[in-house]
C-alpha cells in the first residue's frame, strides 16, 4: 500500500524579528547585573585581543636590522614585550570564559521562563483549540522555540556585540595610524560580505522555512500513529502510517539538500570576498614596506587586523544564518503565545461561591460552528442535592451540556448559572473546583495509579486516596496488581481495561468531593455486575450532591428526579421515569427499544 501525503506549504506571513527580539529583552533583564557584567568582561576580553597584534609589531620591529643598538636591549626588550603578547591572550581567554560563565544563568534562567509562560499560556487557551492542534507538531515548535532563544542571546552576547566592537576598534586603529585606502579596503570588503550574506540568506530561508513545516508535520504524524497504537493495529495500517511519515520526509529531505548546496554557495562566497580583501590590503602594505613608509612590523600588523577581523567575520556569517533560523523557529512558538483563548476570565470575574448548587440553563443556544447549531433554546434546572439525567439518540447534544457548564465553551445566546451566579461571570478556576466529572472517554497520566487518583487533589493522604478506590470498587484490584498503587498505567492508561479506567476516574472524582457533580456516560465500559456495584457508589457519592447525569441505558437513570429527554438539540420531554413513561412519547420508545436488548442478549446467553 503506497499512499501518497502532498504537503503544501502555509501561505507566507510577515516575519516579526525585531518585535519577537524585544520580547526576549525583559527576560534577560531579569539578571541584568550578570548581563552588565558579562558585557564588561567582553570589552575586556576584545580590547586585549585587539593589543595582541601591537604587542606583535613591537616584537617585530624590535628584532628587525637597525634595531638592535645594544645587547641589553636585544636580551631585555623583546622579553617583556613576548610576556605582555602572552599576558594578552593569557587575559582573553580569561576574561572569554569568565563572561560565559557569569552570563550562563542568564540563559538558562531566561529558557525556563519562556519555556514555562508557553506552557501556562496553552494550558489558558480554550478546548477549541486542543481538539483542533497536534501535539507532536506543538511540543516540536516548543523544542526548537526555546532552543533558539538560548542560541539568540549566545549570538548577540557572544558574537555579534563583540565582533562589533572589533571591527569599531580595529577602524579607529586603522584611521588613526595608516593611510585612508587601508581603511576604505576593510569597510568596502566588510560592507560587500555583509550585503552578500543578507541577500544570499535571506533568498535562501524559504527553504529552511519549509524544512521546519515538513519536519513538525512529520513529528506530528508519528506522534499521532503511536498514540493511537491500537487502531494502527486494528486496521493493519503500519504501512500507511511509514508511507505517510517517509512522504513527508522525502520532501523534507529534498529541502535539505537544496539548503545544503545554497549554504556552500554562500560560504563559498564569502571566502572569496574575504581572500580579495585581505589580498588588497597586503598589497598596499608591502609596497609601504618597499617605499619606506611603513615597517616589517606594521606589514604584521596590518595583516594580523585584518586576519583578526575577518576570522570573526567569517563565523559571523555562518551565525547570520543561524540566527536566521532561530528566528524563524522563535517566531513559531511566539505565535504560540500569540494564540487568544475563545473563552477567557473577565477582568470583574469574582470567585464562584455554591451554596446550594442549583443549576439552571435558561434559553441556551449553542454550535461548535456558526453553520451547525447543537442545542436550541434548551432550559432546564437541577435543584440543590438533586440528580437531573440527560437522554436522547446520538448526537442530540448530551456531552455538550456537560462542556457549556465547565464553561469550554460560551454559549451563543442564553445563560448557564450556578446558584444565580453565571459561569461567564466567575473564575474558570473556582467553577471548575467546585464541579466533578466522570467523562465518557476517560484518559489517565502516563503515571502510577496513585498518581492518577490523587491528582485531583495532590494534597490528599494515602488513606483518602484509599478510600476514594473503595467506594469507586477498585481498590482491591490495585492491590492484587504486582506494584499495587504504582502500577503504571501506560500512555493514555492503555495497560487497563476500559472498565478499570472508569473506575479510576470515578475514585478521582470522589477524592475531589466537589459540590456539583457530572457523570458522561459513567458506566458506559462496564458489564452488568461491576455496573451495579458502581451504580450504588456513585448513588453515594452523589447523596445531597447535585448531579447531572448523561445516560444511555436508561435503566441506569430510572431513579433520577428529573429525567431531560433531548432531540436534535431541543427538549422534548421532561418528567421522572414514571411520568414520561405514561406520556408514550420519544423516552417510551427508547425505553422499549432498550428493554427487547436486554430480553435479546437474555436469551442468545
Amino acid at each position: 500500500m503506497s499512499i501518497r501525503t502532498h504537503y503544501t506549504d502555509a501561505p507566507h506571513k510577515d516575519r516579526h524579528d525585531l518585535s519577537n527580539l524585544k520580547r526576549i529583552v525583559p527576560f534577560l533583564w531579569e539578571y541584568k547585573g550578570r548581563v552588565l557584567a558579562a558585557l564588561a568582561l567582553l570589552v575586556i576580553a576584545k580590547v586585549a585581543t585587539v593589543g595582541v597584534p601591537y604587542i606583535l609589531k613591537e616584537i617585530v620591529d624590535s628584532l628587525s636590522p637597525g634595531s638592535l643598538n645594544s645587547q641589553k636591549t636585544l636580551l631585555v626588550l623583546p622579553v617583556a614585550l613576548l610576556l605582555g603578547y602572552g599576558a594578552l591572550r593569557l587575559l582573553n581567554v580569561l576574561f572569554s570564559e569568565l563572561r560565559d560563565t557569569v552570563f550562563a544563568r542568564v540563559r538558562y534562567r531566561a529558557m525556563r521562563n519562556l519555556s514555562r509562560e508557553v506552557l501556562n499560556h496553552l494550558y489558558s487557551l480554550s478546548l477549541q483549540f486542543h481538539l483542533e492542534r497536534r501535539t507532536g507538531g506543538i511540543s516540536r515548535d516548543l523544542e526548537r522555540g526555546t532552543r533558539a532563544v538560548s542560541s539568540i542571546m549566545n549570538y548577540l552576547v557572544f558574537n555579534i556585540i563583540p565582533t562589533a566592537a572589533e571591527f569599531a576598534l580595529v577602524a579607529f586603529l586603522l584611521l588613526g595610524d595608516y593611510a585612508i585606502h587601508f581603511s576604505i579596503v576593510t569597510f568596502t570588503t566588510v560592507f560587500i560580505y555583509i550585503g552578500f550574506t543578507l541577500f544570499l540568506t535571506n533568498w535562501r530561508m524559504h527553504i529552511r522555512h519549509r524544512m521546519n513545516r515538513l519536519d513538525s508535520q512529520a513529528n506530528s504524524m508519528a506522534v499521532d500513529g503511536l498514540i493511537n497504537f491500537e487502531t494502527v493495529k486494528y486496521f493493519n495500517n503500519d504501512c500507511y502510517e511509514i508511507n505517510r511519515y517517509d512522504d513527508t520526509l522525502d520532501e523534507w529531505e529534498d529541502c535539505a539538500v537544496k539548503s545544503q548546496a545554497s549554504m556552500s554557495l554562500l560560504n563559498f562566497g564569502q571566502g572569496s570576498i574575504i581572500a580579495i580583501g585581505v589580498t588588497i590590503m597586503m598589497f598596499y602594505a608591502t609596497q609601504g614596506v618597499v617605499d619606506g613608509s611603513m615597517t616589517i612590523g606594521d606589514l604584521v600588523l596590518v595583516n594580523a587586523l585584518m586576519l583578526q577581523l575577518f576570522i570573526p567575520l567569517n563565523f559571523l556569517g555562518i551565525i547570520y544564518r543561524s540566527m536566521m533560523h532561530s528566528l524563524a523557529d522563535i517566531d513559531l512558538m511566539f505565535d504560540l503565545l500569540d494564540k487568544t483563548g475563545d473563552v477567557k476570565d473577565k477582568s470583574s470575574a469574582s470567585e464562584l461561591t455554591v451554596s446550594e448548587g442549583v443549576v439552571r440553563f435558561e434559553n441556551v443556544d449553542f454550535g461548535y460552528q456558526p453553520e451547525r447549531q447543537i442545542l436550541h433554546q434548551v432550559s432546564f434546572e437541577i435543584p440543590a442535592g438533586k440528580k437531573l439525567a440527560v437522554v436522547g439518540p446520538s448526537g442530540a447534544g448530551k456531552s455538550t451540556l456537560s462542556r457549556l457548564l465547565f464553561r469550554f465553551y460560551d454559549v451563543n445566546s442564553g445563560n448557564v448559572n450556578i446558584d444565580g451566579q453565571l459561569v461567564s461571570d466567575v473564575t474558570q478556576e473556582s467553577l471548575r473546583q467546585s464541579v466533578g466529572i466522570v467523562p465518557q472517554d476517560t484518559v489517565l497520566f502516563n503515571e502510577t495509579i496513585f498518581h492518577n487518583i490523587i491528582y485531583a487533589r495532590p494534597d490528599a493522604s494515602r488513606e483518602e486516596v484509599f478510600e476514594a478506590s473503595k467506594m469507586a470498587n477498585i481498590h482491591d484490584f490495585i492491590t492484587q496488581l504486582p506494584d499495587g498503587y504504582d502500577t503504571v498505567v501506560g500512555e493514555r492508561g492503555l495497560k487497563l481495561s476500559g472498565g478499570e479506567k472508569q473506575r479510576v476516574a470515578i475514585a478521582r472524582v470522589i477524592l475531589k468531593d466537589p459540590k456539583i457533580l457530572v457523570f458522561d456516560e459513567a458506566t458506559s465500559s462496564l458489564d452488568s455486575q461491576s455496573e451495579q456495584i458502581i451504580l450504588s457508589s456513585l448513588a453515594e457519592v452523589a447523596h445531597k450532591r447535585t448531579t447531572l447525569v448523561i445516560a444511555h441505558r436508561l435503566s441506569t437513570i430510572a431513579d433520577a428526579d428529573i429525567i431531560l429527554v433531548l432531540e436534535n438539540g431541543r427538549v422534548k420531554e421532561q418528567g421522572t421515569h414514571q411520568e414520561l413513561l405514561a406520556l408514550d412519547g420519544l423516552y417510551r420508545n427508547l425505553w422499549n427499544i432498550q428493554l427487547k436488548e436486554k430480553k435479546n442478549d437474555n436469551d442468545v446467553s
